[in-house]
């Protein structure tokens, strides 16, 4: 291990996660404190900064180590002027935050948003380690992700590269209009309410599925009958697997990466997910797209967050 050490802020809504990385990505003392965003913005400043002195202080390093700090915020964030512009759930709107940081701490400071530090986590110590280039898709409640090429990710000219779940690739006549106010997103069919839309409409159409009797309609009740072998829940897998895939196809042939990764809730399904994305994924791809390309699930889970963090500023 080096002697440099960096921490990384995860700040939500609720609570603040601060992390110890060494040079390497290896997490090595993770903390959590409150976040308090109904006290105000000057408390939750005070709580951000008492949390990294907290990281530090109950680890057993020293703050000599620590060679900078970096956040990631669920907003919209200008990290060239390390500037909040605009952030629902958190009063820290028009915040310089960077500047906060490096007062607050003595130390060189970056921000990002939330879940393009997820994706660098993932690049650099989790299911990307190895590789120059990836791509990471978050499955959740939408599609996610975001673009790592040589461990910088890839945010576009107004922030708005890597937005993978917004790729309109879905056919018309299967197409539905999706939160953004576009037809036929990615994140229509899948995400994890994608996948309980389509099962919702196959149960109100009289389709025979044991999905009819399920108490609760979930993403991993519809994995769980598909592994059961439900065909309708089996065809609602297939479809979300093929447009995933397919969407792979495409990303393939701007970026090219080596390795594309796949979390978030929905990749709790496993092989039985990947396989199938990788089926459509080599089906739609040019040969020499795909040749080489790898498609694994997510290593860091919750902690992705920290980790991409701390890796904004491993370079300062």
């Amino acid at each position: 291990m080096t002697d440099k050490l960096y921490i990384g802020l995860d700040i939500g809504g609720t609570a603040v996660k601060a992390g110890l990385c060494g040079a390497d990505g290896e997490l090595l003392h993770l903390v959590e404190g409150p976040t308090e965003t109904e006290r105000g913005r000057e408390r939750v400043l005070d709580n951000i900064a008492a949390c990294a002195r907290r990281c530090v202080e109950e680890s057993p390093f020293s703050w000599e180590r620590v060679a900078g700090v970096g956040a990631g915020i669920p907003g919209q964030i200008d990290a060239e002027r390390g500037v909040v512009e605009f952030i629902a759930n958190l009063p820290l709107t028009g915040v310089r935050l960077k500047d906060y940081l490096e007062s607050a701490l003595g130390r060189p400071a970056r921000i990002s948003n939330d879940a393009n530090v997820a994706v660098l986590g993932e690049a650099w110590s989790g299911a990307g380690r190895g590789v120059s280039s990836s791509v990471t898709y978050t499955l959740g409640t939408g599609v996610g992700g975001g673009i790592v090429i040589g461990g910088r990710v890839i945010d576009g000219f107004s922030g708005m590269g890597g937005e993978l779940g917004h790729m309109a690739l879905v056919a018309d006549s299967e197409a539905v209009r999706c939160g953004c106010g576009k037809t036929g997103c990615l994140e229509t069919v899948s995400s994890a309410t994608g996948i309980v839309r389509m099962a919702r409409e196959a149960v109100g159409r009289g389709a025979r599925t044991s999905l009819a009797d399920a108490g609760e309609l979930t993403a991993k009740a519809v994995f769980d009958a598909a592994k059961a072998g439900d065909g309708t829940a089996l065809g609602i897998v297939d479809r979300a697997a093929h447009y995933l895939g397919k969407s792979m196809a495409l990303v393939a042939l701007i970026v090219n990466p080596e390795r594309f990764i796949v979390g978030g809730g929905v990749a709790k399904a496993g092989e039985f997910l990947l396989e199938r994305v990788r089926e459509a994924f080599h089906a739609h791809a040019l040969e020499r797209a795909r040749q080489g390309v790898e498609i694994v699930a997510a290593e860091l889970g919750n902690n992705a967050g920290v980790i991409g963090a701390a890796g904004l500023v491993r370079d300062l």
